[in-house]
């Protein structure tokens, strides 16, 4: 077994015996280890190129847990050995979902998002994907995702090849149109591949680029790829009703993860990013 892995173990009173590789991002590297007191995961990279991103990550997996709704990989260590940086979780066996497994992910998410505070933002920023993700306080909803998520990434896009024409109408525009909501916990990246069933049949998240911003935004996204039947959007909207117009709104917050996309994956997202800034301007 890999000596870095082995350390881990170690460093944590955990005798370590077997690691295999398991599906995962292109970002990290992820392990189920099996050792003499459970089964957990590791996951680690080049700490240099992307420090602080699994401080960030326990973190955010450690708000989603203070919640009380979906079931969390427990955080059992964060750290650095020799150029890696890794996390170390509980691992969690999985099951088949359970007959109201979509019910119980709608309402969760709505009691998840009835985690509010009096202004939009963290008091750390943290990534989605390997980019950084800006979580600098801002008092509306509009002024929070404009300048600490499209401006950022519009930027990067620009920078790499990806001009952009009216903004400035654009922006005033989606100012009017974004809701004057409290702000929401929100997971931040809530795509199919974030989400796990339990072997009770429930649902679990990982992977979190959390903050508090507009609910919305997971609501979108968990509609960008696909994967999340209609029942768990009419669950939610009965335990926490959106806003009038919010499915005329959806392209507009994923705009947001299509630039993320484009910044990432290069020009196959181009076109949909000017498409969303046009209908919007």
């Amino acid at each position: 077994m890999n000596p870095l892995m082995l350390q881990i173990g170690k460093d944590h009173g955990l005798s370590f015996k077997q690691a295999s590789p398991l599906a995962g991002g292109d970002i990290n590297e992820v392990f189920k280890v099996i050792a003499s007191e459970g089964d957990f995961v590791i996951k680690r990279n080049a700490y240099k190129s992307l420090p602080g991103m699994f401080e960030a990550e326990s973190k955010g997996l450690q708000l989603l847990q203070s919640t009380n709704t979906f079931v969390i990989p427990e955080v059992l260590g964060v750290g650095q050995i020799e150029d890696y940086g890794y996390l170390l979780l509980a691992f969690l066996p999985s099951g088949k979902p359970a007959q109201n497994f979509w019910e119980k992910f709608g309402t969760h998410l709505a009691h998840l998002h009835k985690n509010s505070q009096s202004h939009f933002g963290l008091d750390y920023d943290n990534f989605i994907g390997s980019l950084p993700q800006y979580n600098t306080a801002w008092e509306t909803a509009s002024t929070f995702y404009i300048h600490q998520r499209l401006e950022p990434q519009l930027k990067w896009a620009h920078d790499h090849g990806y001009p952009f024409s009216s903004l400035n109408s654009f922006y005033k525009n989606i100012a009017k149109d974004i809701p004057k909501e409290a702000s929401s916990l929100v997971h931040g990246d809530l795509w199919n591949g974030n989400y796990l069933v339990t072997k009770n049949g429930t649902p679990a998240l990982i992977d979190p680029a959390v903050a508090y911003a507009p609910r919305e935004m997971d609501l979108a996204m968990m509609q960008l790829f696909g994967g999340f039947p209609e029942a768990t959007f009419n669950t939610y909207q009965e335990v926490f009703p959106l806003e009038p117009g919010w499915k005329k709104r959806v392209p507009l917050w994923q705009l947001y993860y299509l630039l993320v996309h484009l910044n990432l994956f290069g020009k196959g997202y181009y076109p949909s990013v000017k498409k969303i800034i046009q209908q919007f301007s």
